[in-house]
């Protein structure tokens, strides 16, 4: 006679992980707002590809089937809605995503984010950790196209160059100290003092504190030229150094 030895049965295994998503806040009137954000898509085509997004509405605050038609609108824009950040008063329906609780602005000193075959290679190579400074990140290496380099908390120093189709977005200010062909994004968290500046100006596009500036808006007299990006009155002003 045999006997059988029970089988131990796995618990569930739960674990916490974090990613970063991004926000868009919706104002009134939306389609005013739509037309803004056609032009940046227009102008960064696969910018929210493969990406999580956050939608905010406590600004606008739309009744629920307002909401149902703004989650299309935005579908049509190739932007998925992961979550959806709204006060208690906001009504949400089964067929909308869930509600986000909890939410914390971006930490960590950087986040590196690759296209998937980027990320492979990069696995495959060993990891070499240097000291860095809390207050900014420094690459020494050229940013490629499809990388994108977001540091929420400091200053971004690049003594490369950085390709079209690569982005950063940085807390701080943003260093180029080669030819800036791809979109930067400075002051990324509300920082109007923040600055862009960059040897040589082939940007596709410049922003500080959510105010941008697309390459065909750009006066011809910045481009291939030492520039520098700052806020004046709610303005972006790009200028050249002498």
């Amino acid at each position: 006679m045999t006997c059988a030895t029970p089988i131990q049965k796995k618990s569930i295994r739960f674990r916490a992980r974090s990613f970063v998503a991004f926000t868009l806040t919706p104002e009134a009137p939306l389609s005013d707002w739509l037309q803004d954000l056609d032009q940046w898509v227009g102008n960064s085509p696969g910018f929210f590809a493969g990406r999580p997004v956050v939608l905010d509405l406590n600004m606008l605050k739309p009744l629920a089937d307002e909401i149902a038609g703004l989650i299309a609108e935005l579908g049509e824009r190739g932007i998925r809605v992961y979550a959806i950040e709204a006060d208690s008063d906001t009504t949400l329906g089964a067929d909308l995503p869930p509600r986000l609780t909890g939410a914390k602005e971006a930490m960590g000193d950087a986040l590196l984010m690759q296209q998937p075959e980027q990320n492979e290679k990069a696995a495959a190579q060993p990891k070499v950790k240097e000291p860095q400074s809390p207050s900014s990140l420094m690459i020494k290496s050229p940013i490629r196209s499809g990388q994108s380099i977001i540091h929420p908390h400091g200053d971004v120093i690049v003594l490369g160059s950085v390709a079209s189709g690569s982005e950063i977005i940085a807390g701080g200010s943003i260093h180029v100290y080669g030819t800036l062909r791809g979109r930067a994004s400075a002051g990324a968290q509300g920082n109007a003092g923040a600055r862009i500046f960059c040897r040589k100006n082939e940007a596709e596009l410049l922003s500080v504190d959510g105010w941008y500036c697309t390459a065909e808006e750009m006066e011809p007299s910045s481009r291939g030229r030492t520039i520098q990006a700052f806020l004046e009155n709610d303005v972006l002003r790009i200028a050249s150094f002498a």
